[in-house]
């Protein structure tokens, strides 16, 4: 069992984001979660590794060969795969992983876990999708999530399938316990 998370390689401006991170990592390998991340050793994606790894768990870094040399991959994990391009990166992190879920971060960030949402709704994959809403870094996000729907751009079942926490445990709680929608199409005919 992995989860890829993906978060930002900046520190922020908020020192209990950086713990929280930290404490995810940690709490991953306590249950033998392995993680999967973007491969810098900097910022949130430097905490979230190193809570891991002190904890003991497994850590697989995939980062972009440009990327490895600007954000300084961390040399010290389980596995740090280095590839070709963004899309490459995207890629190999669904394929190793059974679950999403999205750290403070930035473009990046919101560009990975929206793309892991779309396919879930999408049914390219049954795995879980989840913000990790530290000291309530994704609420204006949710609150824009809530307009989508209230504007009829989606589904209440699309907008569920988004796991929110403020505790790691928590989350990894319902992460344990997840069943996706039931399948059928994502678009009625009526609706074409």
């Amino acid at each position: 069992m992995r989860y890829t998370v993906f978060c930002g390689s900046h520190d922020g401006n908020d020192p209990a984001l950086i713990e929280g991170a930290r404490e995810l990592g940690a709490e991953m390998a306590r249950r033998g979660i392995g993680l999967v991340y973007g491969g810098s050793r900097l910022g949130v994606m430097g905490a979230v590794a190193a809570g891991a790894l002190d904890g003991g768990g497994e850590v697989i870094g995939v980062i972009p060969g440009a990327l490895a040399r600007r954000e300084v991959a961390h040399d010290g994990l389980t596995e740090l795969r280095v590839v070709g391009s963004m899309h490459e990166r995207k890629a190999m992190m669904a394929d190793l992983s059974d679950g999403f879920i999205a750290l403070p971060g930035g473009m990046g960030t919101l560009d990975e876990f929206f793309e892991s949402l779309t396919w879930a709704q999408l049914g390219v994959h049954p795995n879980p999708c989840g913000l990790l809403n530290l000291g309530g870094y994704w609420d204006r996000l949710l609150a824009l999530l809530d307009q989508l729907v209230e504007r009829g751009f989606a589904r209440p079942e699309h907008r569920d399938m988004v796991i929110v926490e403020a505790r790691p445990a928590a989350l990894l709680d319902r992460f344990a316990v997840y069943r996706p929608p039931p399948g059928g199409r994502w678009v009625r005919p009526s609706e074409r």
